[in-house]
């Protein structure tokens, strides 16, 4: 699945009549909703709770730790309403059999195809989850931008709070617990021996930190937002960003020198 987009929301091109539009998930999410779902709480017999706390219409954002791919599963399954990811494009366009389950699976899960990457790609994607929202759809991000490789919850990027405060969304806070045992980083295939947890929260309104344009509004917005994720979860807190190791002198001095992580 893509992370959060590392782009800076206030650099965003106006909406032009050319603007891509989301590819909805359609028949295959909803065959996959029916399927899949029944089919992963029999096996994996998940614990849900807060089930309440999510709006069952209108427009949400999902905001979850990331500990696993299969984050990406749990949230669908477990949530009351249908769920929108985005995912790599090259998920969705492999060739031959192969290409055509792989684009099934991800449609039928709620994968939405978007170009993976930096600068425009990571405007385009950023603007395609701000479509579904205004479309009174449920979207789910990973603040964290990346998966924990060591179980501890990082500083959340601010483009989930740049989307809520934009649209006016409300932010649901799921905690996430044991995603990482059942399909640990580098696994092929989930293990039956593992249960996991699936926490919302109550959904968080962030307009009264300031409009989407203020740096200050969205990063306290953020820190709202990981501090209710980390009150589900309970995971170390890491105090930093999760990002590779700088590369070279200038990513280096970059890193260090205080600026908002997008």
């Amino acid at each position: 699945m893509t992370s959060e987009p590392s782009v800076d929301p206030e650099d965003a091109p106006a909406e032009t009549a050319e603007t891509a539009k989301p590819r909805h998930a359609g028949f295959a999410y909803a065959l996959g909703r029916s399927i899949i779902s029944p089919l992963a709480r029999t096996i994996y017999r998940p614990r849900v709770e807060g089930r309440e706390n999510v709006p069952r219409s209108g427009a949400v954002i999902f905001a979850s730790n990331h500990l696993s791919f299969i984050d990406s599963i749990a949230i669908p399954v477990a949530a009351p309403r249908p769920v929108h990811f985005l995912a790599k494009a090259s998920y969705f366009e492999g060739p031959g059999f192969s290409g055509w389950l792989s684009k099934t699976f991800f449609e039928s899960i709620g994968a939405i195809p978007v170009q993976r990457g930096a600068g425009q790609a990571a405007l385009d994607a950023l603007d395609l989850q701000r479509q579904l929202l205004d479309e009174g759809l449920a979207v789910a991000l990973y603040p964290e931008g990346t998966r924990s490789t060591d179980g501890r919850l990082y500083k959340g990027r601010t483009g989930v709070a740049f989307l809520a405060l934009q649209t006016g969304a409300p932010v649901v806070p799921v905690g996430l617990i044991g995603t990482d045992r059942v399909m640990p980083v580098g696994a092929k295939m989930p293990t039956l021996k593992e249960r996991v947890t699936v926490r919302f929260g109550t959904p968080l309104d962030l307009s009264p930190h300031g409009p989407a344009s203020s740096g200050r509004a969205r990063r306290l917005a953020t820190d709202e937002i990981m501090a209710a994720i980390h009150g589900l979860s309970g995971q170390e807190l890491a105090g930093a960003y999760n990002e590779a190791p700088a590369q070279g002198a200038i990513e280096k001095i970059r890193q260090a020198l205080p600026h908002e992580r997008r």
